[in-house]
Order: structure tokens, then C-alpha cells, then sequence
């Protein structure tokens, strides 16, 4: 794996904030600064019709029904962006990124992967190749060491991965750094683990308290979870702006979120997905506060293994489906644009019956990225990051 664990307590002393990155900057006037790339995976598929809703499509509203996001003006409507496609009311800082002309929205996409296991999906999309498990190492590792001058000697590693474990996408032969929150327990939560253990062999108080528990983490449990899950996510990308702010810090970084596999009770405008969105957008907005002025010469990718079925099920929910959304953003992004080879949601449109059809291969989509923003050869993309790709041709004119 190859990866370099940070100490939290390191971080926060030698790289806690922006304002450390500044002084880096200003002691290192003289080198030209360097493109900047995060990629974030959403794991779980994520509900690219709820995310950006195609309100001008005439099959939408009746396809999700109770779960439809209204178009823009009404009442909860989604937020506009052009004719056809909206953003989900909870992506303010989305759509305020798209005004500033920082974000381009790519609609109908996919990876090759066309089956609907969420571990075999994450696998294609993280190993960069056309079936699971077809490389040990990941795309992203693949293309550090593609860069165009070796870091070897700079004493840095050039990628980071923020989380518990190194992705795929961020194991191979280049050198990556990792770094994750402190997650020490709680006072109460060490007494319970106590009790626990001494009532555990009682078979009568152990049961009380299993259920006393229970119950207490039922009622507790949904107010909680958002707020936990925004904590820990914007920890993460705190971190992120600022390692990536500095001068001597990575030149990419990755992490991930979970939560995506909204199967019921998904919410359309308010709810179960509009509360995670709200907790992606309001990370987002974190992570340029932390890049500051390095956010200029950043690129963020945020992708999904799948989408999710056109139609609302039996459980208010979606299933798992084929084409999504992918979001590009940032202030070094060309952006204010939607791509979109858009298939329609008409019957006879649909894979299967059933899902959003994939146009734009996401790898194309990645390539354009990193050939444009980070200047990794063509060659390279075809043959190193993204095996026998050669089809799948990079989108230009996604970086300014």
C-alpha cells in the first residue's frame, strides 16, 4: 500500500490551518504553484435523479412521484440550472459554485460496470479496468505516478487518502500519505461498555440492559445521525483544504462518504437524502474555506459506483440502477455547464426498463481531469490509469 500515516497530533501542530499554508506560500513565492485535485467517492449509490433532478424531462414527476423533486419556483422546488436539469434544494453551495461558473455537472454517467452489487461496483470504479477485481492497485495511485515530475525528492508524498484505510483507488506503486479523525470514546460511552461487561453474565440484567440500550438508541438515533455524520465528513475535509493548501503538502487527495443506498423512505425535496445532501454541500463549502486561496488552482471530482432505478418503489425508495451524476467543482473548474447526452426517462428510453441510461463513460470523464489539471499523459491514461480506455475519450475544456 505504501502509505505514510499522519499523526493527528503531528497535523494539528505542523499543518492545523489555512493561515500556516499562507506563510508556506508567501516563504515559497518563487515556485509556480501546482494544480490541486480532490476525489471524493459517494459509496452507496447515489440518487442521481433526486441530486440533479431533470425537471424539464415529462416522464420525471411521474416516474418518482411522491419522492419528485418540483421544479424550480415552486414551493421546495429544486434549484435552477438549465431547461432541463435542476440541483436538489440542499446543494446551496452547488449551485452557488455553478453561478460562479465552478462547477460542471455531468449527467447520465457511468462506469463500465453494469451489474448491481454495490462492492463489484466500487471495485470497477476504483481499480480504473472494465470488471471487478481486474487490478490489485487503483486508478488514482496509477496516476500519481504518472505525473509529469517525480515528487521522490521533495520528501512529501504527492497524494493523501483521509479515512480509516487507503482505498483502491489510492494503493499501487506511488508513495501516499494517510490521515483520520481521532475517534476516542466518550466518558458515557466507556462507563456503558462497563456495565455492559459486568451485567454480561447475568442473564436478566444483561438482557434489561441490552434492551434499555436498544431503545434509547432508537429514539436518539435519527436526530443524531446527521449531525454526527456532518461532523466527521467536514472534519475530513477540513483536513483536506488544509494539506492541500499548503506548498509542501500533497497534490491530491481522496476520501470517501457512505449512506448513499437510499432503498426506502428516500424524501424527495426533505428527508432522508435531502439531510445527507445538505451534509455533502455544507462539506464542500468547508473544504474551499480550508483551500483558501488555493481553491483557484483546484479541481474536485465527486462520483458514485451506480445510480438508481428511474422509478420509486414499493418502500418510497430506489433501487440500485445503472447511470448517475458526477460533480466537477472548483475554482480552477470551467464551469456553469451541464454535459449531458441526455437519453430521456421515456419508457422506451430506459435500460431494462428500469434504469437512467449511461452516455458518458466516467472514466472520460476522470481522464479530461487529470490530462488537462494535472498533466498526465494521454498515453498513460490509456494504457497505466485506465487500462485499454482507449474509447473512452477524455472530455476537454473541463479546466480553465
Amino acid at each position: 500500500m505504501n502509505a505514510t500515516t499522519i499523526d493527528r497530533r503531528r497535523f494539528l501542530a505542523a499543518a492545523a490551518a489555512v493561515p500556516l499554508a499562507s506563510r508556506l506560500v508567501l516563504a515559497h513565492a518563487a515556485a509556480a504553484p501546482e494544480a490541486r485535485f480532490a476525489f471524493i467517492l459517494l459509496r452507496g449509490a447515489l440518487d442521481g435523479l433526486a441530486a440533479v433532478p431533470p425537471c424539464g424531462d415529462p416522464a420525471y414527476a411521474g416516474l418518482r412521484r411522491e419522492i419528485a423533486i418540483a421544479p424550480p419556483g415552486a414551493t421546495h422546488g429544486a434549484l435552477p440550472l438549465d431547461s432541463t436539469f435542476a440541483l436538489h434544494p440542499g446543494l446551496i453551495f452547488l449551485q452557488e459554485s455553478w453561478r460562479a461558473k465552478e462547477l460542471v455537472v455531468a449527467h447520465a454517467v457511468a462506469t463500465p460496470y453494469r451489474e448491481r452489487s454495490h462492492f463489484d461496483g466500487q471495485d470497477v470504479l476504483e481499480n480504473g479496468g472494465h470488471q471487478p477485481h481486474a487490478f490489485a492497485t487503483g486508478w488514482l495511485n496509477r496516476a500519481l505516478a504518472a505525473l509529469p515530475a517525480s515528487r521522490a525528492g521533495r520528501g512529501r508524498e504527492a497524494g493523501i487518502a483521509l479515512g480509516q484505510n487507503v482505498p483502491l483507488a489510492m494503493r499501487g506503486p506511488a508513495p501516499v500519505a494517510s490521515w483520520s479523525p481521532s475517534r476516542l470514546a466518550t466518558l458515557d460511552d466507556d462507563t456503558l461498555a462497563r456495565i455492559t461487561d459486568l451485567y454480561a453474565r447475568d442473564p436478566v440484567l444483561s438482557v434489561r440492559l441490552a434492551d434499555a440500550l436498544a431503545t434509547d438508541d432508537v429514539a436518539r438515533s435519527a436526530a443524531m445521525e446527521t449531525a454526527q455524520r456532518g461532523a466527521r465528513y467536514g472534519e475530513a475535509l477540513r483536513a483536506a483544504g488544509a494539506f492541500l493548501a499548503r506548498d509542501d503538502g500533497p497534490q491530491v487527495a481522496m476520501l470517501d462518504t457512505t449512506g448513499w443506498d437510499t432503498h426506502a423512505n428516500e424524501g424527495g425535496a426533505q428527508g432522508q437524502l435531502a439531510s445527507r445532501l445538505g451534509v455533502l454541500d455544507s462539506g464542500l463549502r468547508e473544504l474551499k474555506g480550508a483551500l483558501g486561496a488555493a481553491w483557484s488552482r483546484t479541481v474536485v471530482v465527486l462520483a458514485t459506483e451506480f445510480g438508481r432505478t428511474a422509478a420509486v418503489n414499493g418502500t418510497r425508495g430506489t433501487d440500485h440502477g445503472a447511470g448517475t451524476v458526477a460533480f466537477v467543482v472548483g475554482g480552477a473548474v470551467q464551469g456553469g455547464r451541464v454535459l449531458a447526452d441526455w437519453p430521456g426517462l421515456a419508457a422506451r428510453a430506459l435500460r431494462d426498463g428500469r434504469d437512467l441510461a449511461p452516455t458518458l463513460d466516467l472514466r472520460a470523464l476522470l481522464k479530461g481531469v487529470l490530462h488537462d489539471h494535472l498533466q498526465v499523459a494521454s498515453a498513460a491514461l490509456d494504457r497505466e490509469v485506465f487500462p485499454e480506455s482507449a474509447k473512452a475519450l477524455p472530455v476537454r475544456d473541463l479546466v480553465g
